[in-house]
């Protein structure tokens, strides 16, 4: 099932095979989309007030009427179907995404009610949801960045660190969700030998009121560029895809946020593990 947006028709057909005749009692299709948001382990307990917002939170819940009760022929049936995708009241359509802690999903069930001694038969199917492109042009936002033993964040034992130098930059903060996140990394001087260096997309899942927040940051790839002790003054390419579903558009409401973050990690042979931190937005153009 293809990629739709708020306002457009899905459309499809249901396909009832049988051998013999069906007697049923109306076949109906029913389209329902929610968020559904969960607390982490060591979030639950904490705020009592949690459990009021972290209900699912229902965006699009309609069902029509396909087929009035009757008989179907034996062999195969195909039974057409145009279903427009309209919200409910002031709700937002928002993307597709299959997070950890916070999930948005749209689904297309159909169901056959059949008499008592019948089991009613039930088939569904996920359509994925694509937020409306944003009008105008993205600005990019490109970084540079330089990292030493003392730009580090969190180091207890400085003196202890091997000295090194890596430089590079990201063409933009700012992505287009559909286009690779890219720059350059190059390791200037490092005392110790390089081991590896990965690039480690992360999401970081919101979920709250105003009471309290649970904020919790999980991988969802981890890509490595180089591997081994790499020539210094050498520029390794930074080249990461966003995975479909498993990112959105950044998102921000009342209850819950979904943003994203990537991570250039270095690991040095003395198993030093130097990370470097970077926001992202994603937006869809």
């Amino acid at each position: 099932m293809g990629r739709i947006s708020d306002g457009e028709i899905l459309s499809g057909v249901v396909v009832i095979t049988s051998k013999d005749t069906v007697q049923h009692q109306g076949i109906s299709l029913t389209m329902e989309g929610s968020v559904n948001l969960q607390l982490s382990a060591k979030s639950v307990g904490v705020f009592e007030a949690f459990y009021n917002s972290v209900k699912p939170i229902q965006i699009i819940n309609s069902t029509i009427e396909m087929v009035k009760p009757g008989k179907l022929p034996s062999g195969k049936t195909e039974i057409p179907f145009e279903f427009p995708l309209h919200v409910k009241g002031n709700k937002v359509l928002y993307e597709t995404y299959h997070g950890v802690f916070v999930n948005i999903q749209y689904t297309l069930r159909c169901d056959m009610r059949r008499s008592l001694l019948a089991k009613d038969l039930t088939k569904t199917c996920e359509f994925i949801v694509h937020s409306v492109s944003q009008k105008g042009k993205l600005t990019p936002s490109p970084v540079d960045f330089t990292i030493t033993p003392e730009t580090l964040q969190n180091v207890k034992e400085r003196a202890s660190l091997p000295k090194f130098l890596i430089r590079g930059h990201l063409s933009s903060t700012n992505c287009i969700i559909t286009q690779p996140l890219t720059g350059e990394l190059v390791v200037e001087s490092a005392e110790a030998a390089v081991k590896s260096i990965e690039l480690q997309l992360v999401r970081v899942e919101t979920c709250g009121c105003a009471e309290g927040y649970a904020r919790d940051a999980t991988e969802i790839q981890n890509i490595q560029i180089a591997d081994g002790d790499v020539c210094r003054g050498l520029p390794i390419p930074i080249y990461m895809v966003f995975p479909r579903l498993f990112t959105c558009p950044t998102l921000e409401t009342t209850n819950f946020k979904v943003e994203f973050e990537v991570n250039i990690v270095v690991l040095l042979h003395d198993d030093h593990l130097i990370t470097e931190n970077f926001p992202l937005k994603l937006c869809r153009m």
